[in-house]
């Protein structure tokens, strides 16, 4: 099935709007590209409202917030819901402060999500008020393991469930769930946490795989995921082969979403269901 979900945003070339944050923009957009997608970046309120309307899925990330901003992230929503479009929420440093929180949960009740992906601290912070955030990365404290993966995805099927959307906790082993259904997800690499915008491409991807596989938004949350995982593990070993740095090696991971098969992804996907 992963292997469909694959050809299907190869074939609809899906058109994502992009509200991302400034540090990571450039490597979101070309991941979209690198996939067989296509990004708009667009935040100016007079404007974005527009770009969602032509777009197909819409990608919100909070990773750096500023009131100019905000109100088009609650009026794209309104816009997407209208035209029954998905829409990701990346609730990039929820816990970390005040406003990242606050904003993060605001979406939540006001927007018609489609999914929340994020680390296990921000997911907490939204799901439970949790506060351990460290910047943009998952405190040690939530990290996923096998010894806490069975209370993990029952919080996630819990949550999902709550919220009426699929949710993403991604990390060393990525947990994906709706409110009935869930799966671990066992691929990617450690020297993905040495790169800026691993997080923020895999939003965008994900956008692009529910845009391209309406029917089934879990399913379609799981192949992005595990895609760009397969993919960093490609780009693990050939940063090993030429010696390279994690500045290179981004460039590899993008490269190797370029190039992977939906044969690849389904051969090499290591995933779990619930």
């Amino acid at each position: 099935m992963l292997d469909k979900m694959l050809a299907n945003v190869r074939e609809a070339a899906p058109l994502v709007h992009c509200i991302t944050n400034y540090v990571t923009v450039n490597d979101v957009a070309n991941i979209l590209l690198a996939a067989g997608g296509a990004p708009i970046m667009a935040d100016e309120p007079d404007d974005a409202v527009d770009i969602t309307s032509i777009c197909g899925g819409l990608d919100i990330n909070i990773g750096t917030l500023n009131a100019r901003t905000i109100p088009s992230m609650f009026a794209c929503g309104a816009r997407a819901r209208e035209l029954g479009h998905p829409v990701l929420l990346d609730p990039v440093g929820a816990g970390a402060s005040k406003l990242r929180t606050d904003t993060a949960n605001r979406l939540v009740d006001e927007l018609d999500l489609s999914c929340i992906r994020g680390n296990s601290s921000e997911i907490k912070a939204i799901a439970l008020g949790s506060t351990t955030t460290k910047g943009v990365e998952a405190d040690i404290a939530d990290v996923v393991t096998d010894s806490n993966l069975q209370a993990t995805v029952a919080f996630a099927e819990e949550f999902a469930d709550r919220v009426g959307s699929v949710v993403a906790i991604t990390g060393a082993i990525d947990v994906i769930a709706d409110g009935s259904h869930a799966f671990a997800i066992r691929n990617g690499h450690p020297v993905m946490s040495k790169i800026t915008g691993s997080g923020c491409m895999l939003s965008a991807l994900v956008t692009a795989f529910l845009v391209a596989n309406p029917d089934d938004l879990l399913m379609a949350t799981v192949a992005a995921v595990a895609a760009e995982g397969v993919c960093g593990e490609k780009a693990a070993v050939k940063m090993v082969e030429t010696g390279v740095g994690n500045s290179t090696y981004r460039d590899y991971l993008i490269d190797n979403v370029y190039l992977l098969t939906p044969d690849e992804l389904e051969r090499d996907a290591r995933v779990e269901e619930f």
